[in-house]
């Protein structure tokens, strides 16, 4: 039997613009949506629109605002606009910097963390330690504008590598498609899969949600988490 965690599998629909993929996202049962503050990235939203979504969305589902690398000074003005659940630090942000922001913003944080290979994973224990939550994500082609698996996935097997009680999320090429299958094999590994995290694999076009996709996604995480 696959082994499970004992709480349920946590789904994130990141990258949302609009209230019409908020509301797709709810009604089929999304717990994280994310708001992406990185101007370089076709899923960013202004944070006067976001602020709206949020409104939209809280008590809903948890309100993760995603930046990279963020100043002190976007981070103060994302906060009384947008008052986001928690934080998803998406950039090569020291542990020192995620202890800080954490300290000083009070928010829980998410760090996001690219995987190619085992030796990525090396990371994970030091900054598992200061984050309240830890994203497993593919690691973006060298030549990208901006961080994030770019719809594509990494070879699950080198999460093999990983403390067995670790909880993390998984990010990376997820889709409707394939999102099953990954819950079930990071499960028949003895991992502690926390949730899953996705973006382009719920959309028609960059940027644009589908909500049939985003219903399909999260059925089949549901189904392969034996909700």
């Amino acid at each position: 039997m696959t082994p499970r965690s004992a709480l349920p599998l946590l789904v994130k629909i990141c990258g949302v613009r609009t209230a019409e993929a908020v509301e797709a996202a709810i009604a089929a049962g999304a717990d994280m949506l994310g708001l992406n503050f990185h101007p370089a990235s076709p899923r960013y939203v202004e944070p006067g629109m976001a602020a709206d979504l949020a409104r939209r969305a809280r008590g809903r589902a948890a309100i993760v605002a995603l930046a990279v690398e963020p100043a002190d000074a976007q981070l103060s003005a994302l906060r009384s606009a947008v008052a986001p659940d928690l934080w998803q630090f998406h950039g090569a942000e020291s542990l020192e910097r995620i202890r800080d922001l954490r300290a000083v913003f009070g928010l829980p944080v998410m760090k996001a963390l690219g995987v190619a290979t085992a030796a990525d994973l090396a990371a994970v224990p030091a900054y598992a330690a200061v984050s309240d939550r830890i994203l497993l994500d593919a690691k973006p082609p060298k030549d990208a504008a901006y961080p994030g698996g770019h719809g594509r996935a990494f070879d699950w097997g080198v999460l093999a590598a990983l403390p067995p009680g670790l909880p993390f999320m998984l990010s990376g090429g997820l889709a409707p498609e394939n999102v099953g299958g990954a819950i079930r094999t990071i499960r028949a590994m003895g991992l502690n899969l926390a949730g899953v995290d996705v973006s382009s694999g719920v959309e028609s076009a960059p940027g644009v949600k589908d909500p049939a996709r985003i219903s399909a996604f999260i059925a089949a995480a549901r189904e392969a988490d034996g909700v």
